[in-house]
């Protein structure tokens, strides 16, 4: 007989949140990926692009965790349009000895949100100065407003701006973080002017076309690209991808295919066998990060599998001490 747990979103937000413990657990994720014999295949998408659809489906497995999780986590960037959130899915968590079911996480893309902001701050704790204190967001959604929440659990953060192609949208976040999070945020219509001046810049979009051009990126600040998983979304001009001091993948494999260093190669500006640092090697010690306080640096982050197994075996031992969520046994 086996037992599996089914867990809601409401279930899951009771017992896992964006907080200290969950960067942690990403930060060990990555590490894992640099040290381990981590078991990664490639995304596999699906394409509906009459509906602007796409659905990724993720998965690794870690040597010594209990547990691997299959994520299915679809996007319809018209959702909106019709009253709909725009991400959802599911994470399924099987034992890694015997591969049964152990719990069915219903989250609707909640603990990807989570999981996707960790690894912002993962990249921001271990790439932009000590004393970064002025943020950036590109982007007025979810992801927009937990990228900003998770810079604060690593930087000082005292000020951040808010750039969005729908204007509104973006003086309506700017307000609602202004008041979650107790510092002046403000919608900037510019994105040049959004980018001078500050010390961490996040770009959420799921943009085509760049919103950031070579020549903006001034000495000492750090970028992190989140937006580019898939291969026809692009939100950093190639050049400055290139004429960065550091540039750092999630997974290099992953960016050479669809992150914003896929637009680099294919413009020629460089070659696809360029190796550089993962985020992994330099949260275990094995690269150097940022070195001085005047390097541009970037973080290509297209997200990965080993983030959902992370993450899902965090959310269901959490659930288990709580007691949450519903049984069967079959």
């Amino acid at each position: 007989m086996s037992r599996m747990i089914i867990l809601t979103e409401a279930e899951l937000r009771k017992v896992i949140g964006l907080d200290r413990d969950a960067v942690a657990c990403i930060e060990e994720a990555f590490a894992a990926l640099a040290t381990k014999a981590v078991a990664m295949p490639p995304i596999l998408r699906l394409d509906i692009p009459e509906y602007r659809g796409e659905v990724d489906v993720k998965t690794a497995y870690v040597p010594g965790i209990e547990g691997f999780a299959i994520k299915i986590s679809p996007g319809f960037f018209d959702n909106p349009k019709i009253g709909l959130p725009s991400t959802n899915g599911m994470m399924v968590l099987l034992s890694s000895r015997t591969g049964l079911v152990q719990a069915l996480l219903l989250d609707n893309g909640y603990l990807t949100d989570v999981r996707t902001a960790a690894a912002g701050a993962v990249a921001a704790r271990h790439l932009s100065r000590e004393n970064a204190s002025v943020a950036t967001i590109f982007g007025a959604g979810m992801q927009a407003r937990l990228q900003l929440e998770a810079l604060t659990l690593v930087r000082p953060i005292r000020e951040a701006r808010i750039w969005a192609r729908d204007a509104a949208k973006a003086q309506a976040v700017a307000a609602e973080l202004a008041t979650k999070l107790g510092f002046p945020v403000t919608a900037t219509p510019e994105a040049r002017g959004a980018v001078t001046g500050a010390d961490l810049i996040v770009t959420t979009t799921p943009s085509e076309t760049p919103i950031i051009k070579a020549g903006w990126l001034e000495p000492g600040q750090h970028l992190t690209a989140m937006g580019s998983d898939a291969e026809h979304k692009n939100e950093i001009d190639p050049a400055a991808i290139v004429g960065a001091d550091v540039y750092v993948a999630d997974s290099l494999k992953q960016t050479r295919r669809l992150g914003e260093l896929h637009h680099a190669i294919d413009a020629g500006l460089v070659t696809a066998d360029t190796v550089f640092a993962e985020l992994g090697q330099i949260v275990a010690g094995r690269a150097p990060g940022r070195t001085r306080n005047d390097q541009i640096t970037i973080a290509d982050l297209t997200g990965t599998g080993i983030q959902d197994t992370a993450i899902a075996t965090l959310a269901f031992a959490r659930a288990g001490a709580a007691n949450a969520g519903t049984t069967f046994e079959s």
